[in-house]
């Protein structure tokens, strides 16, 4: 259908530019045959939020190369951004407007980037890796940091050696993950974008939840509430089974399962230790675990629980709760 093939179009093309601008890079490192190998497969690879590399340890060795970093990270966000923003963006000549998705999704992903480099910037100031770095190497690798936790899961500093609240942070930005319809996982930046917006109108005494001119409907809201609520209960179901079924070292707390039950919802594949030590019970979690961050808990669970019967004809009366 046209639908499918303006997708390929749009994923072949820009993999195709990535590699270009990779090969710029990796050509006179690796070589011809090599270093264009190398490129294909690291900007796929970047494009599709999955995080594998050639390399041990990473892009490690690539601490000092601003160049690539950044090149890497466009893939990474062009990847996460999802089809129908990049439908939006390309066909904006023809009507001159965007949806209210496509504002959303990129208002909400550049406000996390930003808010992420700032946060980055103050937890790691006192990181004595990076202390080889120049200025602008230690500002290109935090940049880095604020894009790659969203599911891509490069990294060019093991993530054992950021700070405790950096940690923390990026459990955050591994749970909120991409945008729909996009190769990236997570709970995606529309949701949190929408429950921002609905918290601040109810914080203002709104009766609605408004952007940009236009009102999100209840279903909207109501199903980013769930979405929040079955994912919160299925982590902690999952970390609390763990405890159980995990032996963690005497040097780490909680966080050490915790940190890596988010990265595998997430599909970041970030990990303080556990993954290598999981038992047969800890494996099977993390591949539900994996299976729902990537296909969609929603999706999983209507699989699971919907009746084919049709909905009740009659509504209850509706009473109001105290909250909070």
């Amino acid at each position: 259908s046209t639908v499918v093939f303006l997708v390929v179009r749009i994923s072949l093309a820009i993999q195709v530019l990535g590699t270009g601008l990779i090969f710029i890079d990796f050509y006179p490192r690796y070589g011809l045959v090599k270093g264009l190998g190398y490129s294909i497969f690291h900007s796929i690879s970047a494009f599709c939020n999955a995080g594998f590399d050639l390399f041990d340890n990473s892009l490690v060795r690539f601490q000092t190369d601003p160049y690539l970093l950044f090149v890497l990270t466009i893939l990474i966000i062009s990847g996460s951004l999802g089809f129908l923003v990049w439908k939006d963006i390309l066909f904006y000549h023809e009507d001159h407007r965007l949806s209210l998705h496509t504002k959303l999704a990129l208002t909400t992903y550049l406000g996390i980037i930003v808010i992420s480099f700032v946060v980055y910037m103050l937890t790691e100031r006192n990181f004595s890796e990076g202390s080889h770095l120049t200025i602008f190497q230690r500002i290109m690798n935090t940049w880095f940091l604020s894009v790659t936790p969203r599911t891509a899961g490069f990294y060019t500093f093991p993530v054992t050696h950021i700070s405790l609240g950096g940690a923390f942070f990026t459990m955050i930005l591994m749970l909120i993950g991409g945008t729909p319809g996009s190769t990236a996982g997570g709970i995606k930046t529309t949701t949190v974008g929408i429950l921002l917006i609905r918290v601040w109108a109810t914080l203002r005494g709104k009766r609605d939840a408004t952007f940009w001119g236009r009102r999100f409907s209840d279903d909207n809201v109501t199903r980013s509430l769930s979405l929040v609520f079955l994912v919160a209960v299925v982590l902690s179901i999952a970390t609390l089974i763990l405890t159980f079924t995990e032996t963690i070292p005497k040097s780490e707390g909680l966080e050490y399962i915790m940190f890596d039950v988010v990265s595998a919802f997430g599909t970041t594949g970030f990990s303080l230790g556990l993954v290598a030590h999981l038992s047969v019970i800890g494996k099977l979690i993390f591949a539900v675990l994996m299976f729902m961050g990537r296909v969609g808990i929603f999706t999983v669970m209507y699989s699971l629980l919907t009746s084919k019967r049709p909905e009740d004809a009659f509504r209850y009366p509706e009473e109001n709760v105290m909250i909070g």
